[in-house]
């Protein structure tokens, strides 16, 4: 069954995968009524999930490893995943 707030999720989610192409990075909506969006590095081959959840200070982007950022700062979670997709590429 699907939160209360699987709209406004959605929302953040997709916000979120419009800015990624600009940042070389990758992304895909997955799990239907719980959304979640996949986030991959074509170059370096890491991926990770991204929540979107509420939080005491608003909405919150939130990915492993540790990575977190308020939803109204898109170009800096963007940023951010890059980043952290980016670690370790091979070569």
């Amino acid at each position: 069954m699907a939160s209360g707030y699987t709209g406004e999720r959605r929302v953040h989610l997709e916000a979120l995968a419009e800015q990624l192409p600009a940042h070389g990075l990758v992304s895909r909506m997955v799990g239907g009524e719980d959304p979640v969006l996949w986030v991959w590095h074509p170059r370096t081959g890491r991926q990770t999930i991204v929540f979107a959840t509420p939080s005491g200070h608003g909405w919150q982007f939130l990915w492993s490893p540790g990575g977190q950022c308020p939803v109204a700062d898109l170009e800096r979670a963007a940023t951010a995943l890059r980043d952290a997709l980016d670690q370790g590429r091979p070569g």
